[in-house]
């Protein structure tokens, strides 16, 4: 393994999911997308510790409310929205199209419309409405815990399901991803979920595995594999997932 080699890789996943600037000799070619995944998770965790510092400082000076949409506003200006873009483009595309050729039309549509629109709206309050609900230092590190995890099951769907566009912006991610890398993303992304409670952890995995199986059943049924928008709507399915059996757990 050459360390400089990897460390491109992670500038590159840095610079494609973010929009904090990368240094000029990282470059860029197509595959250093493919292999930049592995290190998706560990984007997250910076996005991820973004937000909890974010929350933390704005909570010694407003309400829980207001500081997780002040930690909100931080993930997404960092991010640039990328995933919610998918969740709302996903939504359009399913709920209005019939056909597979509907659904991939639609969802390559750079417009948004209503089922979009809703799913976005939904999926921001129930994440405010969510951590503010928790313990502090709880929601803090569920934050971590949702941004790395999220991005590490999402990006499983690389390894196991074809990606349906001839071209597209996600295409020199969607090569398959070798098994080796796929596991040096599980041990980057998963290990959060397991502190402080392992048992909440557990609970929390299984709810991803189910979601995961499911989403890639429809996938393959709507379209028969996976776009980059999907991955997108994916990550957000997880990342709330996280959020509500998190709270789940401590609620009984």
């Amino acid at each position: 393994m050459n360390p400089l080699a990897e460390l491109r890789y992670f500038f590159t996943a840095l610079g494609y999911f973010t929009r904090v600037p990368v240094p000029r000799w990282v470059g860029y070619e197509p595959h250093y997308l493919n292999a930049a995944a592995r290190y998706f998770p560990l984007v997250g965790a910076l996005v991820g510790g973004v937000g909890s510092l974010v929350y933390l400082a704005a909570l010694r000076v407003f309400p829980a409310g207001v500081a997780v949409l002040l930690s909100m506003a931080a993930t997404l200006l960092l991010t640039g929205a990328f995933h919610e873009d998918g969740l709302a483009d996903c939504c359009d595309a399913f709920g209005g199209g019939y056909t597979r050729d509907d659904v991939l039309r639609i969802m390559h549509d750079s417009r948004i419309g209503a089922f979009g629109a809703i799913a976005l709206v939904v999926a921001l309050a129930l994440k405010w409405q969510t951590l503010a609900s928790l313990p502090p230092l709880r929601a803090a590190w569920l934050m971590m815990a949702a941004h790395t995890a999220s991005r590490a099951c999402a990006i499983s769907y690389l390894a196991t399901l074809d990606y349906v566009r001839p071209e597209g912006k996600a295409r020199p991610v969607a090569q398959r991803m070798t098994p080796g890398a796929l596991a040096l993303a599980a041990v980057f992304g998963l290990p959060w979920l397991f502190w402080p409670d392992w048992r909440a952890g557990c609970a929390t995995l299984v709810v991803l595995i189910a979601l995961r199986l499911a989403l890639a059943r429809y996938f393959v049924r709507r379209i028969g594999g996976y776009t980059g928008d999907c991955l997108g709507f994916a990550q957000q399915v997880f990342e709330l997932a996280i959020y509500l059996t998190g709270l789940a757990w401590i609620s009984f």
